[in-house]
């Protein structure tokens, strides 16, 4: 995989959770996010559960309140369709604030923004606590297709590549006196574009005929083999194996 690669959504520390095996907290929050998403819609106590238990978390993580809020942001697009279900869904109607609005379209509007919310919660508290390299190894140590794997390693490592490239042709246009300001522009860009696809395409060619003469044969070599321990999964499980209580007390209550 390459070495270390931080991303923005990283935030380095020595906690417990920092120290637990990638493809450990990959699996528990796959369960969480399974469990929270069978969650009846009419137990609210139960989301607030399930939110305390993430604090609890981020708690244990060292992860600041401040830093998990600005990464819940990326949900803006689920809340603003989540508000317009009262609005637009069929049904038994009722009067809010001088609106009519949908019952069945604010229970709608209320299950997508829980169960987001928390889904996104719990994936930024995975993100704040392991490296992509990290992810990556966890993917591959739970056996998802290494074909797969591999595609989103060189994402990972290619990504900021391409990035840098286009900030090159940026400059380079801007330096030529190029200002981006109306339709008739368009040609330029779409000529940037493609020549940044031909580009890139070109050099995944050298990166696959370099890998080739390396020896590469459709598998990666695994440098750092890493291992769980029963107590290392029990503490990663605590998470849903809990979640999963209040899930069943849901259903019951």
């Amino acid at each position: 995989m390459g070495a270390g690669h931080s991303h923005r959504l990283y935030r380095h520390g020595h906690s417990p959770v920092h120290a637990l095996p990638p493809h450990t907290k990959l699996a528990a929050v796959l369960a969480f996010v399974v469990v929270v998403v069978s969650t009846p819609r009419e137990a609210m106590w139960a989301f607030a559960a399930y939110a305390m238990l993430l604090g609890a978390v981020a708690y244990a993580a060292r992860v600041p309140a401040g830093f998990l809020l600005k990464r819940l942001l990326i949900e803006v697009p689920f809340v603003a369709f989540a508000v317009l279900l009262p609005f637009v869904a069929e049904g038994e109607r009722v009067d809010v604030l001088g609106l009519s609005l949908s019952v069945n379209g604010l229970w709608g509007a209320w299950n997508v923004l829980a169960k987001g919310t928390l889904g996104v919660a719990a994936s930024v508290l995975l993100a704040a606590t392991t490296e992509l390299r990290e992810l990556l190894h966890g993917l591959q140590r739970l056996r998802l297709p290494p074909l797969l794997v591999q595609i989103a390693s060189f994402m990972v490592r290619y990504g900021d590549v391409i990035t840098d490239e286009m900030r090159r042709m940026r400059i380079a246009r801007e330096s030529r006196g190029f200002e981006a300001r109306g339709v008739r522009h368009w040609g330029v860009l779409a000529k940037s574009a493609g020549a940044l696809f031909i580009r890139s395409y070109e050099r995944g060619e050298r990166v696959h005929l370099a890998m080739v003469s390396r020896g590469y044969t459709g598998v990666m070599p695994v440098i750092d083999e890493v291992a769980a321990s029963r107590a290392q999964w029990s503490y990663a499980l605590a998470l849903p194996c809990a979640a999963l209580v209040v899930c069943l007390l849901g259903w019951t209550l």
